[in-house]
């Protein structure tokens, strides 16, 4: 089905292709790549194989070039020659982000300007209304900046208002930060935060889901969030009304089994409502970085689970495996019981997973499969 020859390239065309397929959405890839294996082996799978796995509409989109692929991977190619700071990064990637990978839907293709080995540091998100006050404004900087001081990366959504002020904050700091965006990284939203895109890839990195060339698209900045709150220990809401992309955020953190802090405001004011919910719902009250910091290090000192008992099998079993035991468990625990890096147990586990030997869960658990 493919007409490319194999090439250096060929990785990543054949990734890019299979994303940019019409119906080919994250849940029916990471079908297509648990059956087929690589996303080589999507493109090169019969027909009929194809019609099993996702229906005849997908797989007749399969078989087809998608309109305008050729100027939407030139695109691509002519973004990454722009600099040596320009990095593709696909799921089963050393690179790629392992506290990302534990949660329900990770990205498969991340473009990253900047040092990627960011995304895996440890750092809070920092989120809050586009129209922020000025208060919320200066909380915001003088946030970033204690929590960068700190070592703890600040993660936000370069977007006006409290997001800009936190990474303003966070640059004059020690640890930098890092931009999720909603748009291709060759364009920057809103235009004039172009000076601080730049500083945030000079002394962190700016990443995206979407392809060089996707404009600002209401419906990707919600998508986005789920990455913001995915590569965070947790999420800071500093301003947000009752309906909100922060909220959002702040829920998706939660369901990833993140921590959520709030800083309260003015029972005047609209944008502290969204925050006065979230402290009602259980999340914690922020007035300093050390309210966080005493926070995750409270979280740190929390017991680990015990190993698992050990089990008779007819054969080897699999080490990783056996350290998962038989209920849902966090990567965290995983790495206490084997003494592998975050890194290495991601990879290993996305190949188990793709081998439909585990399943990921909600609050970024992984459970044995039994097929057998």
């Amino acid at each position: 089905m493919r007409s490319e020859q194999a090439a250096p390239e060929d990785d990543f065309a054949a990734w890019f292709r299979l994303l940019e397929t019409p119906g080919v959405g994250r849940e029916t890839a990471r079908r297509l790549l648990a059956s087929c294996g690589s996303p080589a082996g999507v493109l090169d799978a019969t027909r009929s194989t194809l019609r099993a796995l996702v229906g005849p509409a997908v797989a007749d989109a399969l078989a087809k070039v998608p309109p305008q692929l050729a100027e939407r991977w030139q695109a691509v190619q002519a973004w990454r020659g722009g600099g040596a700071d320009r990095h593709l990064i696909v799921l089963g990637d050393p690179r790629y982000p392992p506290r990302l990978l534990q949660t329900a839907d990770p990205p498969l293709l991340l473009y990253v300007q900047g040092n990627p080995a960011c995304l895996s540091a440890d750092g809070l998100a920092v989120v809050g209304s586009r129209h922020a006050t000025p208060q919320g404004l200066d909380n915001a900087r003088a946030l970033g900046r204690a929590l960068s001081d700190r070592q703890l990366l600040v993660f936000s959504g370069l977007a006006a208002g409290i997001d800009g002020a936190a990474h303003e904050g966070a640059l004059l700091g020690a640890a930098g930060t890092v931009a999720v965006v909603g748009t291709g990284l060759d364009r920057v939203y809103p235009a004039r935060h172009r000076e601080l895109a730049r500083r945030i890839a000079e002394r962190g990195a700016l990443v995206s889901e979407y392809a060089p060339g996707t404009p600002p698209l209401a419906e990707n900045f919600p998508q986005r969030n789920r990455i913001l709150a995915g590569l965070s220990l947790g999420t800071v809401v500093v301003e947000a009304a009752l309906k909100s992309g922060s909220l959002i955020t702040a829920r998706l953190a939660a369901e990833a089994g993140r921590e959520v802090f709030a800083v309260p405001g003015s029972i005047h004011a609209p944008q502290s409502r969204g925050c006065h919910a979230l402290l009602r719902q259980g999340a914690t009250l922020v007035e300093t970085a050390q309210d966080i910091v005493d926070e995750l290090a409270g979280m740190a000192q929390r017991p680990p689970s015990p190993p698992p008992a050990p089990t008779a099998a007819d054969g080897p079993v699999d080490p990783l495996l056996q350290a998962l035991g038989e209920d849902a468990t966090t990567l965290d625990a995983l790495q206490v019981r084997t003494g592998w890096s975050a890194a290495e147990l991601a990879v290993r586990l996305l190949e188990l997973e793709f081998a439909g030997e585990v399943a990921r869960m909600p609050g970024g658990l992984y459970q044995r499969r039994h097929t057998g």
